[in-house]
């Protein structure tokens, strides 16, 4: 079975990494690069299984977006992810107030991703090339 993760990332490249990385296991992975697409895409896509948010976006940022999430009763139990930068404690805070699952520090270790994205969607951890 594949899970559906929906990352938003500003910076293409981290998104190839992530993408590449998930894509190693039973993930399918669609990329946005700000805030109004990843809540156009989470409309388009109904099967997004998981949401990773970088907190720091052009147009809406994460905690915009994760507000948004969680104020539809449609992705209001949606797993969702922050990636967040070194020192942004007081936003960090505040998407865990907003209902985030979990988080990863920049510069993040992708074995380190690949496993918290298999606990949060269920997938089988093992399944990973």
């Amino acid at each position: 079975m594949t899970h559906h993760v929906l990352v938003e990332d500003d910076e293409p490249h981290i998104g190839r990494i992530i993408q590449t990385k998930l894509e190693q296991g039973p993930f399918r992975v669609t990329l946005v690069y700000d805030g109004a697409e990843a809540l156009r895409a989470l409309e388009q896509y109904p099967d997004v299984a998981l949401v990773l948010l970088d907190l720091m976006m052009p147009e809406k940022d994460g905690l915009e977006v994760l507000a948004a999430m969680r104020a539809d009763p449609r992705w209001r139990a949606l797993p969702c992810m922050i990636l967040t930068a070194a020192g942004q404690d007081e936003r960090f805070d505040e998407a865990m107030r907003l209902g985030a699952n979990d988080y990863l520090t920049k510069p993040f270790s992708p074995k380190r991703l690949f496993a918290r994205v298999a606990e949060l969607t269920g997938a089988d951890a093992a399944a990973e090339a």
